[in-house]
């Protein structure tokens, strides 16, 4: 925007100088024609006065002698008798001498310079002034005129542009800020508000920007709280199934029962911990995968080693940023790694892994969970352990598809299950 008002202003305000000094600059020049023109045509005026008052024309030589100081204008004479008195170019030869001789007095303006003709009536007959000065007397002036007039417009037109330009910036600079404030609210910067200033509009603008903000915090805010309830809802009735199935008489039903219910409480506890994510990082998706794995695998480590697992780690040195928030991620990882523990039995080895690697649109960061244990039953899409519903790998695939990643469930090396996620690996800094 900034340089477009520049240009705007600058096509204007040239438009308007350069119609100023074309027709400026013409009339300095005539005025100096003009001026020169006059000064020729007075002194062949005086020369014809005094030509007509005397008679003898060694006097009349003499005269133009006096007035042929070598500076323009040059005054030269046609005697009666053919006779030529002064210097310049033959005048018998010169049309304009011959067009005077027939009673016509005149002035000529040629590219070489002006030419004044005056005939003079004397007692023997007509005789012919012709006073001349050359171009350089013609303009004389005029080049130092018009390089004063031209860097004046020149002048204008850089004063036109410097105050277009901080007109711009004037107009600009808001609008830049309150786009700037859109960036931060939609990278998660909640807190984020547009500075109220500039042009009428663009205050408008600031206003309702910063109105969206408040009333999209407000929303946000209200709706965890409602969906966050839902534990408090669910947990009452899902202990109230438990004490029941313990009272079941038949050992095998209560198991059975108490499988189910376990089911039910993990499924209720993944739901909430989606809902109540925080509202700024599902808005600014960004986090160090590497952090989060090493810090979610030293939390089951101890679980490992009480059950006498295996467990390898693979995480490499440095970032390796993923378009995720670090809660989702952390979710991530306890669900692929809880499915190990729930479903496998004590000492069965287990992999965490994370690397980058190509992928199609880029480079990717992969994170496989693989075990030993029973491995999948059910489609590729729709996995599952045996006695349960898949929703935790469910949640898992929605969550890496959320940013454009993929969940993959595969036979694991051993025999077991592995679990692949892909993500797209950023290049900022977390």
């Amino acid at each position: 925007m900034r340089s477009r008002i520049t240009w705007l202003v600058l096509a204007t305000t040239s438009t308007i100088v350069v119609s100023f000094v074309v027709p400026l600059c013409l009339l300095v020049r005539t005025l100096a024609e003009d001026r020169a023109m006059a000064a020729a045509d007075q002194e062949a005026r005086n020369v014809a006065i005094v030509m007509a008052g005397l008679g003898d024309d060694t006097q009349l030589a003499g005269l133009l002698a006096g007035l042929d100081d070598g500076e323009d204008p040059t005054t030269t004479v046609l005697t009666v008798d053919g006779q030529q008195l002064g210097p310049g170019p033959a005048m018998t030869e010169d049309p304009d001498v011959a067009r005077a001789l027939g009673g016509e007095a005149f002035r000529v303006v040629r590219d070489g310079g002006g030419t004044v003709v005056l005939p003079v009536v004397v007692g023997a007959g007509t005789a012919v002034v012709r006073t001349s000065v050359d171009a350089r007397t013609l303009h004389q002036g005029v080049p130092r005129a018009w390089t004063g007039i031209i860097g004046l417009g020149v002048l204008l037109l850089l004063v036109a542009a410097a105050v277009a330009r901080n007109l711009g910036r004037r107009i600009s600079e808001p609008l830049l800020e309150v786009a700037g404030t859109a960036h931060r609210l939609r990278e998660g910067a909640l807190e984020a508000r547009a500075p109220v200033r500039g042009t009428e509009e663009t205050r408008e603008l600031a206003r309702a920007l910063n109105g969206l903000a408040e009333r999209t915090t407000e929303l946000l805010a209200s709706e965890r709280a409602v969906v966050g309830d839902l534990s408090h809802r669910l947990r009452t009735p899902v202990t109230a199934l438990r004490l029941d199935a313990e009272a079941v008489a038949d050992p095998a039903l209560s198991d059975r029962l108490q499988e189910h219910i376990g089911v039910l409480q993990r499924t209720i506890d993944s739901i909430v911990q989606e809902a109540r994510r925080p509202v700024r990082e599902d808005l600014g998706p960004r986090c160090d995968a590497a952090a989060v794995v090493t810090e979610r695998v030293g939390f089951w480590r101890v679980l490992a080693e009480d059950q006498d697992r295996t467990l390898e780690v693979t995480v490499p040195a440095g970032n390796l940023v993923v378009p995720l928030p670090g809660e989702d991620l952390r979710g991530l990882v306890d669900i692929l790694v809880d499915n190990v523990f729930a479903h496998t039995p004590d000492r069965t080895p287990f992999a965490v892994r994370l690397t980058a690697r190509p992928g199609d649109g880029g480079e990717v960061v992969s994170l496989t969970v693989a075990d030993e244990g029973p491995g999948f039953q059910g489609t590729s899409r729709r996995p599952r352990r045996s006695g349960t519903t898949g929703l935790g790998l469910d949640i898992a695939r929605r969550t890496a598809e959320a940013v454009g990643g993929t969940l993959r469930c595969l036979p694991g090396p051993g025999g077991g299950a592995l679990v692949e996620v892909l993500l797209p690996r950023l290049d900022e800094p977390a």
